[in-house]
């Protein structure tokens, strides 16, 4: 698996990403862009990028921080994210940025098929690819597996053009149910397709093995696999234009 790192300008910030793709693999493959959760691009974020390779995508682990302006672990994540989370501009153009980013450096290298982009998101990245879709970009879905999903710069009737997945817990502290509701609100005035899996019993991170804080964040293998053939199987249905 080749994993290369990426240097690119998202409005004049200097980032980093990873580049990741199966070298065994000739033919083109769609696109998947992958935005980690708070921790950023580090080893963790990578293996789960390699990981979706796996799958058949060309991933790239987009960097929503900056060169130098990511979290050294410790941090509180809710305060560390605080000033990234309320600039919903900033993070917009670092997403897209990262998009434009995975679909350049794929066609320079011949594995990718521009045609096909899709975006998935983890936690804070999950907010992220929904923002993605609801600027409008030209993907054909976004995952969030899962993630914030209240904004204060919701979509408009028609700007949400990708399906839309939140793979969600029903006892999430940080998106309880008050706020699944306004997002599947908000997706419906925009006339998007989108869809909501909630497990219940489940709260946030569930997909990361490394959470063990009960009642807030923990892993949980079954809806992570459950969650994880959904995404897959939802992603390949937009690209082959299935209702």
């Amino acid at each position: 698996m080749a994993v290369e790192s990426i240097f690119y300008s998202a409005s004049g910030i200097s980032c980093r990403g990873a580049l990741i793709w199966d070298e065994g693999v000739k033919a083109p493959r769609p696109l998947l862009l992958m935005a980690p959760n708070w921790r950023g691009v580090i080893k963790q974020a990578i293996e789960t990028g390699q990981m979706l390779a796996g799958e058949g995508y060309v991933v790239f682990v987009a960097d929503m921080f900056g060169e130098g302006n990511g979290p050294v672990g410790t941090e509180n994540p809710m305060e560390f994210l605080r000033p990234f989370m309320s600039d919903v501009p900033g993070r917009r153009r670092r997403i897209a940025a990262a998009l434009d980013t995975l679909t350049r450096e794929a066609d320079r290298r011949a594995i990718g098929d521009i045609s096909r982009r899709a975006a998935i998101g983890y936690c804070f990245g999950g907010l992220n690819v929904i923002d993605l879709a609801r600027t409008g970009a030209d993907v054909q879905a976004v995952v969030s597996m899962p993630g914030p999903l209240s904004t204060p710069q919701p979509a408009k009737p028609g700007d949400v053009k990708a399906a839309v997945l939140a793979v969600h817990g029903a006892d999430d502290p940080i998106a309880p149910k008050a706020e699944r509701d306004a997002f599947e609100a908000e997706m419906t005035a925009a006339g998007a397709r989108w869809a909501l899996l909630t497990f219940g019993g489940v709260v946030h991170a569930f997909t990361d093995p490394q959470e063990n804080n009960p009642g807030v964040a923990m892993y949980d293998e079954t809806s992570s696999r459950h969650g994880y053939a959904l995404a897959h199987a939802f992603i390949a249905d937009t690209f082959a234009r299935k209702p």
